[in-house]
């Protein structure tokens, strides 16, 4: 996607430095755009733990990337410890999101196999960027698939669509196109009219900072709303879709997504209108059923809720939000029940978010 008008992905290996990946650094954004480095598997933790990158999809890449750098910088004689541990490590970073696990387990696994080969750093290489691949022609596919969904709310409506969406599920959330902002952009450069309500989507403002900033470099008509809003809207009819992403679904079809995801398909349910997750098949938990029981909700820091950062105009600047003694909780992510989803946009099709429906689309995935 684009950046002033430059086509960007989201990472890279640094042009004429093999042993660099750049990034780009997303708490910068949308004051200043700026590149991050990783060099080792520490600066990979890093970018993944502080969210320099984020998204399931960029997550479970950029952790593949890690370990491609894990086996560049190894000196250690017992490879395989050294690269158990480094995949331990880095799936410490974030738990909810299933792609990072993912990810790793199927470098780890290749890597392995393939450790006496002497073009093994290079093989390794283009597995990552195999993996990276995959993940374009996945949010590429979704995009087709969910720009259905859109068409026909249009050849019925005959006016612009509007769709709301929660958090950041767009391009900066995977490598290119996105998850739920695909079917938006193929919308929007096919001529149909939409128009986008973007939740602020706190405490981090991921909608009112990253999916603002990517839609406006898009020219795509969106406008900024309070978490809060959503409800209003839909009662008074200013909202036709409701397209959200996710960072782990399991294969009975609950959403784990951004947290403020669940109270948005309840007041979508209670409107009757449309609620579909999107999703590529990386951020399907094939061995999960019960996501209230089973997905893990990360906790983050206080201070995502105590403070919030905004631009002076010559500088990001972080500022308090409440009292100094009050205490806090951040819980991550909620879980939107199966029931309340009306399908999934995956890179195969659109499915109905239950268990029979999705293994129909992804039959290779019934015995496990």
């Amino acid at each position: 996607m684009k950046i002033k008008g430059k086509h960007y992905h989201t990472i890279w290996l640094k042009k004429d430095d093999p042993q660099t990946v750049q990034v780009i650094d997303q708490r910068k954004i949308p004051f200043q755009f700026e590149v991050f480095n990783l060099r080792t598997v520490d600066d990979t933790y890093f970018a993944i733990k502080e969210m320099v990158v984020r998204g399931a999809p960029l997550i479970g890449i950029t952790a593949a990337f890690g370990m491609y750098l894990a086996l560049l910088n190894t000196k250690q004689k017992n490879l395989e410890e050294h690269l158990q541990k480094t995949a331990d490590y880095l799936k410490s970073s974030r738990p909810t999101a299933v792609n990072l696990a993912f990810a790793i387990d199927e470098m780890l696994e290749f890597i392995l196999k393939e450790k006496e080969n002497p073009q093994l750093i290079q093989e390794t290489l283009e597995k990552v960027h195999s993996f990276k691949e995959k993940e374009i022609h996945y949010s590429e596919k979704i995009g087709e698939y969910g720009l259905q969904i859109i068409e026909e709310i249009y050849a019925k409506k005959q006016d612009t669509v509007n769709i709301l969406t929660h958090c950041n599920a767009g391009w900066l959330a995977c490598i290119d196109w996105g998850t739920a902002t695909a079917p938006i952009y193929k919308a929007h450069r096919k001529g149909i009219p939409v128009h986008v309500w973007v939740d602020e989507t706190r405490p981090r403002n991921q909608g009112a900072r990253l999916t603002a900033y990517e839609l406006g470099e898009e020219g795509v008509q969106h406008t900024v709303i309070a978490d809060n809003t959503g409800g209003h809207l839909m009662q008074h009819g200013k909202v036709d879709l409701v397209l959200v992403g996710s960072d782990r679904t399991t294969v009975t079809g609950d959403v784990a997504n951004k947290i403020g995801t669940y109270l948005k398909a309840l007041a979508a349910r209670d409107n009757g209108i449309p609620f579909y997750a999107a999703l590529p098949s990386s951020t399907f938990d094939w061995k999960m059923e019960n996501g209230l029981a089973e997905i893990p909700v990360e906790e983050r820091g206080t201070e995502e809720v105590a403070e919030i950062e905004g631009w002076t105009g010559t500088k990001i600047r972080r500022v308090r939000l409440i009292p100094e003694n009050s205490p806090v909780a951040n819980y991550g992510f909620d879980v939107t029940p199966a029931r309340l989803v009306t399908g999934l946009i995956t890179e195969r099709g659109v499915c109905k978010a239950n268990k029979k429906s999705i293994l129909k689309l992804f039959p290779e995935k019934i015995q496990l």
